[in-house]
């Protein structure tokens, strides 16, 4: 018989609940994990909440570990730091990164999980799955040294893409967000801030714009900053929230382009030599950085998340990354 956990299971769209998982008892390649944070990732966790997801991307949306299926019943999540109880000897006792669902304890493959580095604390290490998402999205975007960029939608991913862009010699980034609090976010990650308004005067003539609010404002106003010839990355996922442009104006003239970016493959010119193990892996080792902790907005215990989570869907719990606690630290 295994071992008894908890897991945090979206019931029906809007309503959640806690309850008792039955682990298999670990094999000889597995590892048992005690979770000792996981982290909100508050736009798709929110869209999925709501049962967002359209019925035609419900397979190709699925999380690595996610169990059920949309629109619910489903365990849902891929942010999760543990330490090893059980499993090969080098990892017994190592505090871990996994792409789990919110849930006490697991058993899986010791392939499935990455050893945080020394030096990233484990509550800051919940945001390895964010950063791998604005590693791609640079690779995808191939930023040059010198470079003007936009980033629009300081949420999780957008902060991330903005603090990665600080470590290219000679890019001006600037954060761009229609709330005017996250100007100290982008403080403590070291860009330029600037609300929608503003925008033209700080980041007109974008080479590159990211975007990343979620909105067809959010991307029009990307497609509208760029310079000729630049290009927007999109890293939103609308889910089943319709999209609206205005290509009128100096979209065809001026030759703009908008291409995805999406985590669930590594970036076509990383694709021959780099895996998602490898990227993970740097993400984990760029969490050194201890910039990123302005994206860790709060901390509530594991008990309390079918509570928490529809106040971080509806935005009445304003977070970034919401961090939930299990009592293990």
């Amino acid at each position: 018989m295994g071992d008894e956990a908890f897991a945090f299971w979206l019931r029906v769209p809007g309503a959640g609940e806690i309850r008792p998982e039955r682990l298999r008892a670990p094999g000889p390649d597995d590892v048992l994990v005690r979770t000792l944070y996981s982290g909100v990732s508050r736009a798709s966790e929110a869209l999925v909440f709501r049962g967002g997801v359209p019925a035609g991307q419900r397979d190709a949306m699925r999380a690595p570990f996610q169990d059920g299926h949309f629109p619910g019943p489903v365990k849902y999540g891929y942010l999760n730091v543990g330490v090893v109880e059980q499993g090969p000897p080098e990892l017994l006792g190592r505090t871990v990164f996994c792409l789990f669902p919110h849930q006490s304890a697991y058993v899986v493959p010791a392939s499935a999980v990455l050893v945080v580095p020394d030096g990233v604390p484990a509550r800051r290490a919940v945001l390895a799955g964010t950063v791998e998402t604005a590693v791609n999205a640079l690779w995808d975007a191939a930023p040059l040294v010198g470079d003007s960029v936009a980033v629009v939608g300081a949420g999780m991913v957008g902060c991330a893409v903005a603090r990665l862009l600080t470590r290219i010699p000679g890019v001006q980034a600037a954060l761009v967000d229609t709330d005017p609090g996250k100007a100290a976010v982008a403080q403590a990650l070291g860009v330029r801030f600037a609300l929608p308004g503003a925008a033209p005067a700080a980041a007109a003539g974008a080479d590159i714009a990211f975007h990343a609010s979620g909105t067809s404002a959010g991307l029009q106003l990307a497609l509208d900053l760029l310079a000729p010839e630049g290009s927007v990355v999109d890293l939103s996922w609308y889910g089943d929230a319709p999209v609206q442009l205005s290509l009128g104006g100096a979209f065809h003239s001026g030759r703009l382009a908008i291409r995805s970016s999406q985590v669930g493959a590594v970036a076509p010119a990383r694709r021959r030599n780099r895996s998602t193990g490898q990227r993970l892996a740097l993400a984990l080792d760029l969490l050194r950085d201890p910039a990123f902790d302005a994206l860790l907005t709060g901390t509530s215990p594991f008990q309390e998340l079918p509570a928490v989570m529809p106040r971080l869907a509806d935005g009445s719990l304003p977070a970034l990354c919401h961090v939930i606690s299990y009592g293990n630290g």
